[in-house]
Order: structure tokens, then sequence, then C-alpha cells
């Protein structure tokens, strides 16, 4: 039963990881750049979360959208002022830029007053623990983790496969010079792709919080979350989470069965291992070039 109750908070966990993960994922695919932001900008999310909902006294139904909204409008200002200006120049341009942008939202929430470095409890109204058949218990929490986890894979597979948007945003991925003669606003799209990369690190963030509570670290998360978009095959979104539901099993089981300190590594070897076995990842498409 132990086992169980393990596998099931790894799952949890795994489910956040593949949402941040998801965000690489996206961006990589737009811009064909990855984003090293994408923790920092989920820390950022719970902190817009905290203010809403404990400091200003905003209900749970409207902080929820209204965080989401203002981490897309976000991630799309970060796209127009400061990364489009630098796409085109080598790729590790951007990844010093996204670094960067992190370390600078982590040092500008800590000089917030009434943030600093201290940790956070956000008020969401969970009840007690679910008792299930057989003894295992089920958090609240971790139930909503994965009930959103499945919902928002279905909103996004309705957005790629059946809005213009979405098969556009599909179209600029596979080939923006293609896209663009084609007469699809390929910068337009890349826009939008941050900000829906920014608006899912903002719903991973409020699902965190009651894990891990909200503090100016929480970013380094997507730490563990670049593993997971590369074991499941950096460019695939079904990938992502598949790859963020297995590093948060082995993680957990990592934690649970072997010593301590093998749990913080785990998700390093996992990585080292799938790339020596599939270099493309597990859902990776294997690209060819012909000279």
């Amino acid at each position: 039963m132990a086992a169980w109750q393990v596998l099931v908070s790894g799952l949890a966990q795994g489910c956040i990881y593949g949402l941040i993960a998801l965000g690489f994922v996206l961006i990589y695919k737009a811009t064909e750049t990855v984003s090293f932001a994408q923790g920092d900008l989920m820390m950022v999310g719970g902190f817009v979360a905290l203010l809403l909902l404990n400091h200003l006294g905003w209900p749970l139904w409207a902080v929820l959208p209204l965080s989401v909204l203002a981490l897309a409008a976000l991630g799309l200002g970060l796209e127009r002022l400061v990364i489009r200006p630098v796409l085109g120049q080598p790729a590790f341009s951007v990844v010093m830029l996204t670094l960067g942008l992190g370390y600078l939202a982590r040092g500008l929430i800590t000089m917030l007053p009434v943030v600093g470095t201290e940790t956070h409890r956000l008020n969401l109204p969970y009840g007690e623990p679910l008792q299930l058949p057989g003894g295992l218990v089920l958090a609240v929490e971790q139930l909503v983790v994965m009930g959103s986890t499945v919902l928002l894979c279905g909103l996004l597979f309705a957005l790629f496969r059946f809005t213009r948007v979405g098969l556009a945003m599909q179209a600029a991925s596979q080939n923006q010079l293609a896209a663009h003669l084609m007469g699809i606003p390929v910068r337009r799209l890349n826009g939008y792709v941050w900000a829906l990369a920014a608006g899912v690190a903002a719903l991973a963030a409020v699902l965190l919080a009651p894990i891990t509570f909200v503090h100016a670290n929480m970013g380094l998360i997507g730490l563990k979350a670049f593993p997971a978009a590369v074991v499941g095959g950096f460019g695939s979104l079904p990938g992502a989470i598949l790859g963020g539901l297995i590093i948060g099993v082995v993680e957990a089981l990592a934690g649970f069965y072997l010593p301590e300190g093998f749990k913080d590594v785990s998700a390093y070897v996992l990585v080292l291992v799938v790339l020596v076995l599939m270099p493309h990842g597990l859902l990776g498409e294997r690209q060819v070039k012909r000279v």
C-alpha cells in the first residue's frame, strides 16, 4: 500500500513537472529556442495569485483566471520587448537572456516589502484528505492537480486541432518560412505562444502552491521540468506530460526506496539513460538532414 501511496504522490508531482515542461516545448516548437525563465514565470504567477487571494481577498474563481491572464500578458510583453529583438541571433543569446530574466524576476520579487525571502501560504479552500478503499489516502490538492492537468491537456488538444490559431501555430512550428509565405503571421503567433506558455506556468503555480508554498525560489522547480521535456522528446507536447509523469514517479520512488540524496539526482540520471537509448526522447521526432 505504501508503494501505491508513493505512486499517487509521484503522479501528482509529475503533473506539475509536465505543465511546466509544456511551456518549454511550446516555446521551442515556435521559436526553436529554449526559455529557462519558465520556472521563474511560474514563481511570478504564484505571487500574483498570492496578492489577489491573500492580500486583496478576491475569490478563487476570479483569482485563477486573472492570474493566468496576468502572466499571459507578461509573457506576451516579454516576447515583444525582450525576446523578439534577439531572435535570429545565436541560440545561446536567447538562452542567456532567459536565464537573466529569471534572476531578474527573483531579485525583483525579493525586493518587495511584503514578500521578501519568506515562504507564504496560499489560502486555498481544500478539505480533508480522501480515504479510499484499501487505506489509500488521496489529498484533495493532488486530485485537483491531476484533474486540472487532464482538463488542460484536453483544452490544448482542442486548441491545436480545431481552431485556426492552433492550426496556424502548428504550421509555423513545422516551417516558419513556409508559413510566412502562406500568409500566416508568424511573429504574432510567437507572441501568442509565449503568452500561452506563461499562462500555463501561472496555472502550475496555483496548483503547486499548496504542496511547496509560495516563495522566491519555487521557480527552481523548472530545473526538474526541463529533464521532463527532454525525456518526453523536446518538441512533443504529449511527450512533455509523459516525461513529467515519469520524472515525478521515479523521483518519488527514489525518495522512498533509495538512500537520501538519490531523489535529487534521479531526474538527471533518467535523462542520461533515455538519451543514451533514445537520443530523441520517448516521443520525439527523428529529424534527418540530407546533404
